[in-house]
């Protein structure tokens, strides 16, 4: 027979002695202090408050940080920060704004401001790093909204078809696996809407100055206007292309596939549509048989047991290495997942649309702090997502006491994982600009 033991409850007892879970947050302000990014927003023409006792821009921008860094995906959420005393004390802050400060602040943003500032800020934080020739991927998402924000509109939503939407342009800069650029788009935009301007201004703004080796795109950046606009700033591209009519009709007229692995063949052509100039194309014929979980699109009812997938390239490269080129970026869906399940990117919405547009690129610029951070202080964790990195090394019981009549951080923290901690403190001290890459 077995003994059961009877679960005891302990005792409740409170004690107002502060203390934060978020201890381990003390890294990431040694961190801010070396990137030096305050410095630059001080620079930029942030809305300033109405009142003397208004908060310090800048405070507003890093408390919002901090509120998604430490959990928070919406506004109200980063009221919690207001009552942890000793996260306010290891950011050197008396007090921390509430929900209402934030909407205050970003409805001060326009399209004007916004274009001035984030562009600046954005080619502020790539010239802190040496690196070599780039490759810039351009990708669209759906943010889905449950309200009537100002540009949200019913439009091409798959996860939840005729909700109202957000369709925002991202680009990504593979190397450092960080948000180059990102612009908010109303829901009912066209693919290909405003694409160009996009491309223009992270080519021209945000990476100036910066080699770009390759460009990568999604099928919605498939125009003739895009494809022209490359070739004429001589940039090397590998873009997903839309299965017109025309083009599968070339598709089918195809005979010669070259086997590449079982289920899988490759074949090219060359294909200009109506006033444009001939490309060259890839195909990618997968069979469903034998890779069930294969990307591509079922084209033909004489041949349903086959998914295809088509690139246009001004690479003149073989055909398995255009392929192979193309795959890679697929990571950018994971950078868009986490954005979205852990930086709250479908969330922090207001009902002004360049007010939500304004914290939608603080998002990215809070992504990118994280980018580096585990990156050049946790090397071996250096692809974490911000959700493992928060129950890793941030979610840690800390408190504040006086020692020699100085105050000092007392962070709870198992004697074997010390050396740790204290090497990435030791590393981020020794961090210098500009933060050199591998690759460079």
């Amino acid at each position: 027979m077995k003994h059961i033991t009877k679960m005891v409850n302990l005792p409740i007892e409170y004690s107002s002695k502060p203390v934060t879970p978020f201890g381990g947050m003390s890294m990431m302000k040694r961190f801010i202090d070396q990137v030096g990014i305050r410095e630059k927003l001080e620079q930029l023409n942030l809305p300033q408050p109405g009142s003397n006792r208004g908060y310090d821009p800048k405070q507003i921008v890093e408390s919002f940080w901090l509120g998604i860094w430490t959990g928070a995906s919406r506004y109200i959420h980063c009221d919690w920060l207001r009552y942890d005393q000793v996260l306010q004390s290891i950011f050197g802050w008396d007090a921390m704004p509430s929900q209402s400060t934030y909407s205050r602040f970003f409805g001060k943003f326009s399209q004007a401001l916004n274009t001035e500032i984030f562009p600046e800020l954005q080619h502020w934080f790539f010239d802190q790093m040496n690196i070599g020739s780039l490759t810039v991927d351009f990708d669209s998402t759906v943010i889905t909204r449950y309200g009537d924000q100002q540009g949200s509109a019913k439009g091409y939503n798959p996860n939840k078809r005729g909700r109202n939407s957000h369709h925002p342009l991202m680009a990504f800069v593979e190397q450092t696996r960080m948000v180059a650029n990102a612009w908010l788009r109303p829901g009912d935009t066209a693919a290909s809407s405003s694409c160009k301007e996009f491309m223009e201004e992270t080519f021209k703004e945000v990476l100036k100055d910066k080699k770009i080796g390759l460009v990568r795109a999604d099928s919605g950046f498939y125009t003739e206007e895009l494809m022209s606009y490359l070739e004429g700033q001589e940039l090397n591209y590998i873009m997903a292309v839309r299965m017109y009519p025309n083009v599968k009709s070339e598709v089918w007229a195809i005979k010669d596939w070259v086997r590449l692995a079982k289920g899988i063949e490759l074949s090219e052509m060359k294909f200009s549509h109506e006033n444009g100039k001939p490309r060259r194309y890839i195909l990618v014929k997968k069979q469903i048989d034998i890779r069930p979980n294969a990307a591509g699109k079922m084209l033909f009812e004489d041949e349903p047991g086959y998914r295809y997938s088509c690139y246009v390239t001004n690479l003149d490269l073989p055909l398995d290495q255009i392929w192979n080129m193309y795959n890679s970026r697929a990571d950018c869906e994971n950078r868009i997942k986490e954005l979205k399940y852990d930086f709250g990117l479908e969330n922090f919405c207001l009902q002004d649309f360049w007010a939500t547009e304004a914290s939608f690129r603080f998002i990215m610029v809070a992504y990118n702090l994280m980018s580096l951070f585990r990156h050049f202080a946790l090397n071996h964790h250096n692809r974490a997502t911000l959700g493992t990195l928060r129950s890793y090394c941030f979610a840690l019981g800390a408190w504040t006491a006086s020692h020699a009549n100085k105050k000092v951080l007392k962070i709870s923290l198992p004697t074997k994982r010390r050396p740790w901690m204290d090497g990435i403190f030791s590393q981020i001290s020794n961090l210098s600009l500009p933060f050199t890459y591998s690759n460079a």
